[in-house]
């Protein structure tokens, strides 16, 4: 079966990026059962800042790649027919890391869909338009619609700067983000449409 890999953009100490992660794909999940989730953790892989001498675009085998961090990452990002992202915003962008890890690779990237879910104090819409124009310059196919969750107040703004529990199945219960869930059904359906037409 063909694997979507959710990337969880925040490497932050604290942060909320794990829940929020864990909000959407639970959301995925009750319309979606059988999709195949896969949490791909950019704290997990703690990659150094792009120290490849060759330039990706022009790479053509794992074997041209020179560290097996970069190998390991090729492989993971290969192993799956397309991707979630979810990215907090800081100052207008998305995170550094975020480009980091894109940046390393090209073909493993280039062709599958990808959809965008951003969140914070507005939403994270400009990092989510900034990050739907690098996808497609790795030649990836981002989808609509762009998912933004603005957090509802300061208080649950406080909560998740300091990574405390966001409540955030209990707030669902409660129609936090209602019309955001439809939307998240709606991207996801056109990705998970492009992956089945790839397979």
């Amino acid at each position: 079966m063909a694997t979507i890999g959710v990337i969880v953009c925040s490497q932050r100490s604290p942060r909320a990026g794990l829940q929020i992660t864990n909000f959407v794909t639970d959301t995925i999940q009750e319309a979606f059962p059988s999709a195949a989730l896969r949490l791909v953790d950019l704290v997990s892989w703690d990659l150094p800042l792009y120290n490849e001498p060759g330039i990706p675009s022009q790479i053509t085998s794992i074997d041209e790649y020179t560290h097996e961090t970069t190998k390991a990452w090729s492989r993971e990002i290969a192993s799956h027919a397309g991707f979630i992202f979810v990215t907090p915003q800081y100052n207008w962008g998305y995170p550094a890391s975020v480009k980091n890890a894109i940046d390393y690779l090209f073909h493993e990237w280039k062709g599958k869909p990808a959809m965008i879910v951003s969140y914070g104090g507005h939403g994270g819409g400009k990092a989510a338009e900034q990050l739907q124009q690098v996808l497609q310059g790795v030649r990836m196919q981002p989808v609509e619609p762009l998912v933004a969750l603005t957090f509802p107040d300061k208080e649950f703004t406080g909560r998740a700067s300091r990574g405390e529990d966001l409540g955030l199945m209990e707030a669902q219960g409660k129609g936090l983000w209602k019309e955001k869930r439809q939307e998240i059904h709606a991207a996801f359906e056109r990705l998970n449409e492009l992956v089945n037409a790839e397979y």
